[in-house]
């Protein structure tokens, strides 16, 4: 695929010369002609960087010459010693061999190719890449994102959603975000980013709508802004990078499609989500809320007050909180209760008046539940939860077919229970003695 560098390396080392000559329909190029024949020319061309010891260059090299008289007249093919002209291979980013590059309509950002080895898939790329140059041309418009109103609304993509970004104005927008930004560089002559183009547009809508804008999908054109590509050492079209507050920006590697965008989009938003809360069950509106929303949600039932204190439902609620930061990615909702205070909801869920802390997990849609069989521990509760990510697990309806009556409660306080205050009662009247004589 052309966005992708070449950078298969070769070690062995042997005695031998320029692997082309003036015999053949590659054109070898040097520092010297190298202006004059390529960057100054109307012509398309493909240049490959050698080495001649690589023995992966040595294979390439029949096919290269095979390729270069097919297109004689049509395309350019070059070469370049690079480890003769290192010079000339650093210019140009190269870092293994061998390296092909194509040098469009925009002689100043080649464009990586690393597709088959053979003469067909060479002339292939050539007269694709020649396409789209002649297309261009005649269009008059460069292409890509940023030619104008008008081609950004041809071709059926709905494009209002990518944020195009500037070397204005993309610090501003990007750096210290507390958004996730996800960035294509493009050129507007590359075929590759005509393809992606709708792809990333789709995604972009996507993603806004479900992350609620927290992850964006941007595009920066690198042929205009050169400040840009330069920081970011971007050698190749489309490179994306992944953008996020306090990290160094990272190679999105994954799929040209738009699931594949939008599925990276959402875990790199669930990864950054706050864990979701963990509620008490103080009300209906709240079960009810919880439960509807999310697919799944997490009941713990805990031990009344007087049997824990403060701390230790404390310790029960910060293993609760754990659990759902590891599953935050699950969006599941996570929910608690004190022992009898909604006896109801414990005998529909096969929980009720022993065994606490219980924990059961409920698909409100479906009005089934699974209860925790083992510890209510860290180990215990990610060995449930991991089964039922993957569907396994045994369920049971919720007794009823539905939700029972929830009373409302008041909200814990945090603080140790107190015991009930009962009334002191007067003894001081009572004879005990007499109270003895009635009883015999």
């Amino acid at each position: 695929l052309l966005f992708v560098v070449g950078t298969v390396s070769c070690t062995l080392f042997l005695a031998v010369n320029g692997l082309y000559s003036a015999s053949d329909d590659v054109i070898e190029l040097t520092p010297t002609n190298f202006n004059k024949e390529v960057i100054q020319s109307e012509s398309l061309w493909l240049v490959e960087f050698y080495a001649p010891w690589c023995g992966h260059c040595q294979r390439l090299t029949p096919e290269w010459k095979k390729a270069a008289t097919a297109l004689k007249g049509v395309v350019k093919v070059g070469a370049v010693d690079a480890d003769k002209h290192q010079s000339l291979g650093g210019q140009y980013g190269v870092r293994g061999f061998p390296t092909i590059k194509i040098f469009g309509a925009n002689k100043k950002k080649a464009e990586d190719y690393q597709g088959g080895r053979t003469s067909d898939a060479i002339v292939d790329a050539a007269l694709s890449a020649l396409r789209s140059l002649v297309k261009g041309r005649l269009s008059g418009k460069s292409g890509g994102y940023s030619s104008g109103k008008q081609g950004r609304e041809s071709g059926g993509g709905d494009k209002k959603d990518v944020i195009e970004l500037t070397d204005d104005s993309f610090d501003k927008n990007v750096i210290n975000s507390d958004d996730v930004w996800m960035v294509e560089f493009y050129a507007p002559w590359c075929g590759h980013c005509k393809n992606l183009e709708p792809e990333w547009a789709a995604a972009a809508t996507e993603v806004k709508e479900q992350t609620k804008g927290k992850v964006k999908l941007a595009a920066v054109d690198a042929t205009v802004n050169q400040m840009l590509a330069s920081r970011y050492g971007i050698r190749g079209f489309p490179t994306i990078k992944i953008f996020q507050k306090g990290e160094d920006p990272v190679d999105y590697d994954g799929g040209r499609t738009r699931s594949d965008i939008i599925a990276r989009a959402l875990d790199l938003f669930s990864d950054n989500a706050p864990p979701p809360e963990l509620l008490e069950i103080i009300s209906e509106d709240v079960l009810k809320s919880t439960c509807d929303a999310h697919q799944l949600c997490i009941i713990s039932v805990l031990p009344h007050i007087l049997d824990t204190g403060a701390s230790g439902r404390n310790s029960y609620l910060d293993v609760m909180l754990k659990m759902a930061e590891k599953y935050k990615k699950k969006m599941w909702g996570w929910l608690w209760t004190e022992a009898g205070a909604q006896s109801d909801l414990e005998s529909s869920l096969g929980i009720g008046g022993f065994g606490y802390p219980a924990m059961a997990a409920v698909n409100a849609r479906k009005m089934k539940f699974a209860l925790l069989k083992g510890s209510f521990s860290e180990q215990g509760i990610n060995e449930f939860l991991r089964e039922l990510s993957v569907g396994r697990g045994s369920t049971a309806p919720v007794g009823g077919g539905a939700f029972p009556k929830i009373h409302s409660v008041e909200p814990w306080d945090g603080k140790d229970g107190e015991l009930p205050v009962e009334d002191d009662i007067d003894l001081s009247d009572v004879d005990l003695d007499d109270l003895g004589k009635d009883e015999l």
